[in-house]
């Protein structure tokens, strides 16, 4: 998660990422997972109580300090509203920013779903008095699994005729499969090879665990940690259409990513 804040009178930027962009020039994935807090602040006991609140929340190891201190003047009570406007539910944020302008508040990312993208901005305006005002532009994130059947598209890994080697198409489909793999923080995936029903099932079963294993291979090639996949071969079992139509047994040749929960 990235949060942003910014002040007018004072400047304050607090970036919780995730594997998400940075701001400014800062490189992507620079610093992942981490709470990088930057921009200046009236006075030491500010910076203090701040840091002191992200690191209850987020723990001491996970915060970037980049604060400076001094040369501006805060709102009224500006310090106090800050630290209790940071709260726990931010945490529910992901690939956001938090941009404070004077009393002007904006929050915007990605959250799990519509009850708590109205949860996380209500806690902030009951931690604030009504002269700050909010705009909530929380995003519902789209599923991890459907990010990567949608990814998919009903479009198909090719290999070559009855080989487990990838074609050109097959890799290219693969290349934007593995930017949503990396993106979601290569979660945990089975890689499931699947045939239509022409010829032998063994040997089918076969080649469809042998093609999920180049798959694994490639995506493991390309930077994904191969102790979160795994392949598997399911063969002609678990088709999607008819195999009595050409265009069937070619929906049934296919491979699935099935993610798996820790």
């Amino acid at each position: 998660m990235k949060l942003r804040m910014l002040t007018a009178a004072l400047s304050l930027s607090c970036l919780f990422h995730a594997g998400a962009a940075a701001a400014g020039n800062e490189p992507v994935d620079a610093n992942p997972g981490k709470v990088v807090v930057s921009g200046t602040v009236p006075d030491e006991a500010s910076r203090a109580a701040l840091l002191g609140r992200l690191r209850d929340i987020y723990g001491a190891a996970n915060i970037v300090d980049r604060l400076e201190v001094g040369g501006v003047v805060p709102p009224p009570n500006w310090t106090e509203y800050m630290a209790k406007m940071l709260t726990p539910g931010l945490k529910q944020v992901h690939k956001g920013q938090l941009h404070i302008n004077g009393t002007q508040v904006a929050i915007r990312g990605n959250v799990e779903n519509e009850a708590v993208r109205q949860q996380v901005a209500s806690d902030m305006a009951t931690a604030l008095n009504p002269t700050y005002s909010i705009d909530n532009a929380l995003a519902v994130a789209v599923a991890p699994q459907r990010r990567i059947d949608d990814t998919l598209s009903n479009r198909t890994i090719e290999f070559e005729l009855g080989s487990a080697a990838l074609t050109p198409r097959g890799q290219a489909l693969l290349d934007e499969i593995l930017v949503v793999i990396k993106d979601l923080g290569s979660p945990r995936l089975q890689i499931i090879g699947h045939t239509d029903n022409s010829g032998n099932r063994m040997s089918n079963v076969g080649l469809s665990l042998a093609r999920a294993g180049s798959v694994r291979d490639y995506l493991i090639k390309h930077g994904v940690p191969a102790d979160t996949l795994s392949a598997l071969g399911s063969g002609p079992d678990h088709p999607i259409a008819s195999n009595n139509t050409a265009e069937g047994r070619a929906k049934n040749r296919r491979i699935q990513f099935r993610l798996v929960n820790n």
